[in-house]
């Protein structure tokens, strides 16, 4: 009888042991973010932002709402009301009035990702104040590809984003930020616009400090999937740090420079990771591409990392690439 009750005690310990352990799983934090789009100069931006909510709500870690300027949406019924192709290109437009609506609440987030573009309206004053605070405060921000073209007039989010692209952004806005091939940091003042690319490529990724908690245990070199590589990008570069940069030829338009390619800032008490990388969806179905944007995400939520490098991320002589909705 002792010795059944003693194994019985023992089951019981295992089994309240899983419980807790499970428990403390499931009552970690949920990261609360809102991901902002609406006005892009790229057909695939609504794709796009479908493909980060479902890569970070993935991970349940992340719970994800999406605000554009004209409305707001929850889960995936936006697809059928926004077509992939075609959709508020705002290249070939006048830049668009501020949408006077547009007023997120911040305060019930932890995370903002930003997915706007070139030529985005204006948000009305009040809603830049609000995000200012919010950041100041201490919120996370998340800024991909082209959301470093906007905005060129606004100061906070140029110092926010660090670096940027076209919108007349020149000289007076900042420096160019590069290495060079001797892997010297350099704060370029010569004058020039800001913002290039040439035709879209792989291109291998050179991570310049392994030991920041987003790109701990990443391969020190690795290839990126086919997309649109940002060069001569410009801006205030204060309380910035380069992650990983990337080799722009001048055989393809480029400017012979390793480029920015990871970046971290802080704003107030705010943290900020920006990838110019994420142009189409083919380059963010890039596992490379997926993992960054996960890890970047929590670290400027909460300023740590435990989102694992998984097996399939890409290697100095390979690409990896996850074809989205299919398993």
């Amino acid at each position: 009888m002792k010795t059944r009750y003693l194994l019985l005690l023992l089951l019981w310990i295992v089994v309240g042991q899983q419980i807790s352990a499970q428990s403390r799983k499931s009552s970690g934090k949920i990261i609360r973010t809102l991901l902002v789009d609406g006005q892009n100069n790229h057909d695939q931006w609504p794709k796009v932002s479908y493909m980060m909510k479902h890569y970070l709500e993935e991970t349940g870690k992340f719970s994800v709402d999406v605000k554009r300027s004209y409305y707001t949406w929850k889960g995936d019924e936006f697809l059928a009301d926004f077509p992939l192709k075609g959709t508020e290109n705002t290249m070939a437009l006048p830049k668009p009035k501020a949408d006077s609506s547009f007023k997120p609440d911040f305060s019930k987030y932890d995370l903002v990702v930003c997915n706007f573009g070139w030529n985005a309206a204006d948000w009305p004053k009040e809603t830049q104040v609000a995000f200012e605070k919010f950041m100041s405060k201490g919120g996370g921000l998340v800024v991909v590809h082209a959301a470093n073209n906007s905005f060129p007039d606004w100061p906070a989010y140029n110092q926010m984003i660090g670096l940027g692209g076209w919108g007349n952004r020149t000289e007076k806005d900042g420096p160019y930020v590069y290495y060079t091939d001797a892997g010297t940091l350099v704060r370029d003042p010569a004058p020039g616009n800001a913002g290039s690319h040439g035709a879209q490529q792989e291109f291998l990724i050179t991570i310049r400090n392994p030991d920041h908690p987003i790109t701990k245990g990443m391969p020190l070199k690795w290839m990126h999937t086919k997309d649109e590589m940002y060069d001569r990008l410009r801006g205030p570069a204060e309380n910035m740090e380069v992650l990983a940069t990337a080799f722009s030829p001048k055989s393809n338009r480029g400017t012979d420079r390793h480029e920015p390619m990871l970046l971290t800032l802080t704003y107030g008490k705010g943290r900020i990771f920006h990838t110019p990388m994420g142009h189409v969806d083919y380059s963010v179905e890039c596992v490379g591409f997926i993992t960054c944007l996960l890890r970047g995400a929590q670290w400027a939520a909460t300023g740590k990392v435990d989102i694992p490098i998984p097996a399939d991320f890409p290697t100095e002589k390979a690409t990896s690439q996850r074809p989205f909705g299919k398993k």
